[in-house]
């Protein structure tokens, strides 16, 4: 194992690390614990950066390549700052036919952001996913976690505007 990965010792002094070290410990520091402590990481943080991937690798006793493969593997777990509020798109088959693209390329003019980017305000990220699994719903998209759909352009630019600005 290399150096810097020899310590299992939280990056910072910050108070949220001892609820990850307790995930961790609760789940016997092993192997299988990865998913879940990377969700907890996520939760506390908002994101997974480098700090807290080498963290967890030196805690579970992994390699960092294998803790950053399954951050990056799955589309759950974001290595960026995400903004206050966040769009996620699906862009399964049935929501792509139905009318994805226009939701994206609102969002897009709208809020001057790409999938995978944050607005300069920090206030909302786009975001896409693969498949959410309901597809007689299409098109579907979820605002903070609250699934939406069917849903058209105009439908999903509203309610992004009342989101943002605390409207709903």
């Amino acid at each position: 194992m290399l150096p810097y990965l020899e310590k299992c010792e939280p990056p910072s002094d910050d108070k949220r690390w001892k609820a990850i070290a307790a995930t961790m410990r609760t789940l016997g520091n092993e192997r299988h614990a990865l998913i879940e402590t990377l969700h907890a990481v996520q939760q506390a943080f908002g994101y997974l950066d480098q700090a807290s991937l080498m963290y967890v690798a030196a805690c579970l006793r992994m390699p960092l390549s294998q803790v950053y493969g399954a951050a990056t593997f799955y589309s759950h777990f974001t290595m960026q700052p995400q903004g206050e509020h966040c769009c996620v798109v699906c862009t399964g088959t049935a929501c792509h036919i139905k009318g994805t693209p226009a939701l994206i390329q609102a969002v897009t003019a709208a809020h001057a952001i790409k999938p995978g980017e944050t607005t300069s305000d920090r206030r909302l990220t786009l975001s896409t996913a693969r498949c959410f699994g309901t597809c007689g719903l299409a098109p579907v998209v979820t605002i903070d976690e609250e699934m939406i759909g069917p849903i058209t352009a105009q439908a999903l630019e509203k309610t992004l505007e009342e989101v943002i600005e605390g409207a709903r």
